[in-house]
């Protein structure tokens, strides 16, 4: 049966719905979807989560298969590496390149897989919680192919890895050790903690970015320059994550909240499979209270960041202080005080802008163009638009979901936008802006 037709969308819905359906196809490779056919022409691992919360309502054995391959390249210490090459993709298509990151050399000893070469860092959990949307969308699917007890072990693993491995600070809380870990990879908030790495010197390298985007949406030569640097530092150090070992450690209020929102998520899948929830259960309430207990700053109203190595607060206001709106279960307080935040003046939910900006808008380095320093991105704003529902804000939410529509269609899904006027930045035809798309959509007509 088509979907479009099943959902009984108006025309103009309907319009966007063939549309986001058109972008999935063509970046579909056979086994898994590239972000973008030009400037991410590899399989990006948040991407992917992404993209199978919305492929649930297109294919659900598709958006398993979305999963399954991306785990697949999982390696031995239980990390989901942030990319995943394509051996046929040159390798002057993207930079860091393969033979950059040598992830089955230097990361032999953390056991990174043979068979596939991938990035040696990983991105934002959002692994759990799209299994299990997916697993919803046609539970009879899921349970024939076996899919949530074959995913389980490796997305625990996961889990692990990060409340493990990634607790640096030692305070219940995951640290991420590359501004790109965070998925917002050029925000102001990792700025002050940048400013102690020696940049690569431009010469040693040559970035593909600059041949698909305007020099002026993207990270600067500086900032790519120190991106480098510590990309390289922790391949070279086997990519380990010993203590003392790294020279970049944040802990971040959106990756964190993601992670206890996959908790969450586990214990839904453990208890369709059989298994016992409850580590899950108690790991979300633990990560959920810390947070609280590190991150939330009163006095701005949202969770800010917190430089490991230095001992202190990044006082920057970012999108990701807003994201822990996604966990059920926090004090009301607290989200009466994060759907203030949102509707204020440093995101002007409420009316000074289409879309919530990545940081804020004013932040001293805001810039409504330039890659997460001020850009509206759809992922950012989807999991805000759950946030508001989940927390009784469902008029908000309802109008924050009108708008991503409106603006993923008009701006080509685009990669993000202008928070103030919708226009389109970086690539067009973008995966998951297509996928949330859909996503939205179906919402609509439930």
């Amino acid at each position: 049966m088509d979907t479009a037709d099943q959902l009984q969308l108006p025309r103009p819905s309907s319009i966007a719905y063939n549309d986001a359906r058109r972008v999935l196809s063509g970046n579909w490779t056979g086994c898994s979807t590239v972000p973008s056919r030009t400037l991410y022409p590899h399989q990006w691992s948040w991407d992917s989560g992404f993209v199978a919360i919305g492929l649930r309502h297109l294919s659900p054995v598709r958006a398993q298969s979305e999963l399954e391959s991306l785990l697949a390249a999982q390696w031995a210490d239980g990390r989901v590496p942030h990319i995943v090459f394509n051996p046929a993709v040159p390798l002057t298509a993207y930079f860091p390149s393969p033979d950059f990151w040598r992830s089955s050399l230097a990361g032999d000893r953390a056991g990174a897989p043979t068979a596939v070469e991938t990035s040696g860092i990983v991105q934002p959990p959002i692994h759990a919680v799209a299994a299990w949307l997916v697993h919803q969308a046609d539970p009879a699917a899921s349970e024939s192919r076996g899919f949530l007890p074959r995913v389980y072990p490796r997305l625990v693993a996961w889990q692990r890895y990060l409340t493990e491995r990634r607790d640096l600070g030692g305070r219940g809380l995951a640290s991420i050790v590359h501004p790109w870990e965070s998925g917002m990879d050029n925000s102001p908030c990792w700025d002050p903690p940048l400013s102690r790495i020696e940049p690569a010197a431009t010469a040693t390298f040559q970035r593909a970015d600059l041949d698909h985007g305007c020099a002026t949406d993207r990270p600067t030569d500086l900032d790519y320059g120190r991106y480098v640097r510590l990309a390289e530092r922790y391949r070279d150090d086997g990519y380990a994550d010993d203590a003392g070992r790294h020279r970049f450690a944040v802990e971040d209020p959106g990756f964190n909240a993601l992670l206890a929102a996959s908790e969450h998520a586990l214990a839904d899948i453990a208890a369709a499979i059989g298994a016992d929830p409850y580590d899950h259960q108690v790991r979300a309430e633990q990560l959920t209270t810390a947070l609280l207990k590190r991150l939330w700053s009163q006095d701005d109203g949202l969770f800010l960041c917190h430089d490991v190595l230095a001992g202190r607060t990044v006082r920057e206001r970012s999108a990701a202080g807003l994201l822990p709106l996604i966990l059920p279960g926090l004090p009301d307080e607290i989200a009466t005080a994060l759907l203030a935040t949102a509707a204020g003046e440093h995101f002007g939910l409420d009316g000074s802008v289409r879309l919530v900006p990545s940081y804020d808008l004013k932040g001293h380095a805001f810039d409504p163009c330039r890659y997460w320093r001020g850009p509206a991105w759809f992922n950012v704003n989807w999991l805000l638009e759950r946030g508001l529902r989940l927390h009784g804000a469902a008029d908000r939410a309802d109008a924050l979901r009108a708008t991503l529509l409106g603006a993923a269609a008009e701006s080509g899904f685009a990669e993000y936008v202008d928070p103030f006027t919708g226009q389109a930045r970086g690539s067009r035809d973008f995966s998951w802006t297509a996928a949330l798309t859909i996503d939205l959509l179906a919402e609509v007509v439930r």
